[in-house]
């Protein structure tokens, strides 16, 4: 538990620890993520390079996809906060608002094709959209989308929420 007085956190203290109670640490940490002793090096903090002790965040990209009358800057948020709450970085929010664009099927949008390819690159690991119907309202062509971005490293994400919270109410 952190302990937070006038705004701001306390940082590490100035504790060394011996090196056997290092040992013994890791042998715990390690038991706890169902790694069996011996599997892994034991290593302390010193034999940790700066570079690999640095964890790089988890990237996505937010895909939107409405008609030309439909506002979805709310959608837009909504991705945007859930994104930032799970600690993800967004690279990339791709947007397509055209007159037929949630009419056309999905292989046939740019703005999907470009989200995926983000996937293909490893620009991101998933896609983020609002509300499965933004991918496709017929469930075979939102399986295949789910299915292509899979096949390239990633998983198809949709926060739902709203429309979750509208059927439960019903």
């Amino acid at each position: 538990m952190v302990s937070v007085e006038s705004g701001q956190r306390q940082g590490r203290t100035g504790i060394r620890r011996a090196e056997g109670d290092l040992r013994r640490r890791q042998t715990l940490a390690d038991a706890a993520a169902g790694i069996s002793p011996g599997e892994a090096d034991v290593r302390t903090e010193a034999d940790v390079p700066a570079e690999a002790a640095k964890t790089e965040r988890f990237h996505c990209v937010i895909y939107l996809c409405g008609a030309s009358r439909t506002n979805i800057a709310g959608p837009r948020q909504e991705c945007t906060e859930y994104a930032e709450a799970f600690g993800w970085e967004i690279t990339n929010v791709i947007e397509e608002i055209e007159e037929c664009a949630g009419l056309l099927p999905p292989q046939e949008r740019n703005g999907l094709g470009q989200a995926v390819e983000c996937i293909k690159s490893g620009e991101a690991g998933a896609v983020l959209t609002a509300w499965r119907s933004m991918i496709s309202p017929v469930p075979q062509e939102y399986d295949e989308v789910a299915r292509e971005i899979e096949k390239a490293g990633g998983f198809l994400h949709v926060k739902d929420s709203a429309r979750n919270e509208q059927r439960a109410a019903r």
